[in-house]
Formats: C-alpha cells, structure tokens, sequence
C-alpha cells in the first residue's frame, strides 16, 4: 500500500483536497474552488499530477435522498484526466466531523479549508479499512 493516494470532497462551490504520501496519514491540502465544471475538473486533474496519485479515494452520499448528487460526483469524476484506480467511499458526517474537530480553532469560513479537512477525513476511513 506504498502507492500514492488522494481523497476530493466534491461540492458544488468547492472541492476540498487532501492526500497520502505513505499510505498512513491523510494530510488536507488546498481547497480547489469552482468556478465551473470544466476548470474544476482540469484543477483536480492537474492537483492528481503534481502528487503522481495512483489512487483516488472519492466521498460519495449514501442513501437514495442523494441520488442526483451520486450521479454529479461519478460524472464530474468522469472528466478528470486520470487513469489510476478511482475508489468510492461513503462520506456520511465526515463534514460534521471537521466541524468538530476544528471548534475552537479555526473560523468556519467558506474559504475550503473545512472541505479539504472532510477530504482527509474520507482519506483516513479508505486508509483504515484498507489496513484491515
């Protein structure tokens, strides 16, 4: 599992980021912000470069009241110029858990910083299972 990984947390305004050099820990990189479609999508793909990411970990919602957002996130995936393996994760509270992780020490602006944390927090719940 040496194989370099990174995690998106795609929403509509902004793209939260966070990758794993080593395969153990989940580091939150800067927030991609989207403008449109298209110029999100060559951002992530130019950010998958950069780190040479061989696996991407996307948070997905889970249940049928998110279908159209399921749908959104696996067509936004599909126009990434990327050729590595795409893994999808239930992200289910994983902004509810940056929120609380960071109480107290961050402002809860709309500047990504909070998407990249939940990025990193879907990352680490793929690192752990893939450790099991």
């Amino acid at each position: 599992m040496a194989n370099r990984v990174a995690a998106i947390d795609v929403g509509l305004r902004r793209i939260g980021t966070a990758i794993s050099p080593d395969g153990k820990i989940a580091i939150p990189q800067n927030p991609i912000l989207r403008k449109n479609r298209n110029q999100a999508a060559n951002d992530v793909s130019r950010f998958l470069q950069e780190w040479g990411i061989e696996t991407l970990v996307v948070g997905i919602p889970d249940g049928s009241s998110h279908q159209e957002m399921k749908k959104r996130i696996e067509h936004f995936v599909s126009l990434l110029d990327f050729d590595g393996e795409v893994v999808y994760v239930d992200e289910g509270f994983t902004s509810h858990e940056a929120k609380e992780a960071t109480k107290g020490i961050m402002r809860h602006k709309k500047d990504g910083r909070l998407d990249s944390i939940a990025a990193a927090k879907i990352l680490e719940r793929w690192l752990d299972s893939a450790r099991i």
